[in-house]
């Protein structure tokens, strides 16, 4: 399975992005999707996901009511679309596929496959 994401760039805070993330090869579109973002010298931190089965979505505190994660199984494509951007939210993002348990959706090494980053610079 090959992850190629796309969309990050500069906004300015309170602004919108939307991230896209499409998946490729075998299988792809039976897996779980998530978002991860990470700054240098952190861990990489839990952002959404989206399940295979049933489509629940879950979100992380920080994120929670101003982003939203939806799934294109037609074109196996995993958004995010980010609003009311935050300073905070400045970080690489990637985007991750796999099949975990629900108790371990949030960690970052449940997920067996990771596309490349893709940078979101929130600026004041």
């Amino acid at each position: 399975v090959q992850l190629q994401a796309s969309g990050g760039g500069l906004v300015q805070a309170g602004g919108s992005l939307r991230l896209s993330c499409a998946a490729s090869g075998p299988t792809s579109s039976r897996y779980t999707m998530a978002w991860f973002r990470q700054v240098p010298g952190k861990e990489r931190e839990f952002v959404a996901v989206i399940r295979s089965s049933g489509g629940n979505t879950y979100y992380s505190d920080s994120v929670r009511g101003r982003f939203t994660i939806s799934r294109d199984r037609a074109k196996n494509t995993v958004d995010l679309q980010m609003n009311s951007l935050k300073l905070e939210d400045t970080a690489v993002y990637y985007c991750a596929t796999g099949s975990p348990i629900l108790s371990s959706i949030r960690q970052a090494s449940a997920y067996y496959y990771w596309g490349q980053g893709t940078l979101v610079t929130v600026s004041s």
